[in-house]
């Protein structure tokens, strides 16, 4: 091999050094970059503590259970970026089970930094035991609020059955086990025991409302009868802790707990993990599991329209059914 042969690879092998050092170097710097100026880890882009922000986060439709809510309110509690959490709740509530794992959710986060809640159109129910874990509430004039208990309903079809000339037996290991169904009577021991599962439910809801709104129990209980009431009904109850709206849960927050009010509210949406196949959702999953079925996917939403969400939950609710407005039927 010659000696300009010689020269021109150690000439290749210098750029290709020089180029995957760039390379490097580069990288290195956009990742600097993006973790100074990275929220979740508190510091600004240039090395100095972020300003921070509020997190503004939405509780509303019908409750089942809300894992997706519950991951944000975790989320926001542990970023070192959030000053402080907005709850904005308009919701009639739902499954008592989803109100308590939302309450036990706000609870935890509220032990890490401030949390209000904001009652926008509804907040009763399980959406008032939400409301009750955050350490304010504030509420709309307007707003409706209260209706603190449990429900259990379950329908009869035993005489429909039987007009169609149909019969339904069952076999089971004792009286009490399949109870309430829809199929059959219920026997007064079975009425009894969904009775004590109620009261046991509405008694930890009420425990709830006297220990964080500040009630003696028999107070609390008096308040909880199932009544409805407006956000100014609700402060002179001691339900809520002030009337209005964002602008008060703010005024608040850098008064009693030093978050400027000139710091962004940012809304905490629901994490779009970008499978366009399958949607955000599912949705795209369920088109493809319909097509599979031979179902045409055109009857899909009008299938998610045919029953209540309340009817799918299998449980007890703590809901608040509002009446149909007049002129309609249901």
């Amino acid at each position: 091999m010659d000696s300009d042969t010689i020269l021109e690879r150690r000439r290749l092998r210098r750029r290709a050094s020089f180029w995957r050092i760039a390379a490097f170097v580069i990288l290195a710097a956009a990742g600097f970059v993006l973790f100074m100026g990275n929220g979740e880890r508190g510091f600004g882009r240039f090395g100095g503590p972020v300003r921070g922000e509020v997190a503004r986060i939405d509780v509303d439709g019908f409750i089942p259970t809300r894992p997706d809510v519950i991951d944000r309110i975790r989320r926001a509690s542990e970023s070192a970026r959030v000053r402080a959490i907005l709850l904005r709740i308009d919701s009639p509530g739902g499954a008592a089970a989803g109100g308590e794992a939302l309450y036990r959710a706000v609870r935890e986060a509220a032990s890490k930094k401030p949390v209000v809640a904001m009652i926008d159109g509804l907040g009763t129910s399980a959406a008032y035991m939400t409301a009750i874990g955050a350490d304010r509430i504030v509420a709309a004039e307007s707003a409706i609020t209260g209706s603190i208990g449990v429900i259990f309903q379950y329908a009869h079809f035993e005489e429909l059955i039987a007009r169609l000339g149909a019969q339904y037996e069952e076999v089971k290991s004792a009286p009490l086990k399949g109870q309430p169904s829809p199929f059959t009577e219920t026997t007064p021991e079975a009425r009894e025991m969904l009775q004590a599962v109620v009261g046991s439910t509405y008694d930890w809801f009420v425990g709830l409302v006297a220990e964080r709104r500040g009630f003696a129990p028999e107070e609390a209980r008096r308040l909880s009868d199932g009544s409805i009431y407006t956000g100014r009904q609700a402060l002179d109850m001691r339900l809520v802790d002030e009337v209005g709206g964002e602008r008060e849960a703010r005024a608040w927050l850098a008064a009693q707990r030093q978050v400027s009010d000139d710091l962004p509210a940012v809304d905490w949406k629901k994490r779009d993990y970008g499978f366009p196949f399958f949607g955000a959702d599912g949705a795209g999953a369920l088109a493809i599991l319909a097509r599979l079925a031979g179902v045409d996917t055109a009857l899909l939403p009008a299938a998610n329209g045919i029953l209540p969400a309340r009817l799918a939950i299998d449980g007890l609710l703590s809901v608040w059914h509002a009446p149909a407005p007049s002129g309609t039927h249901r």
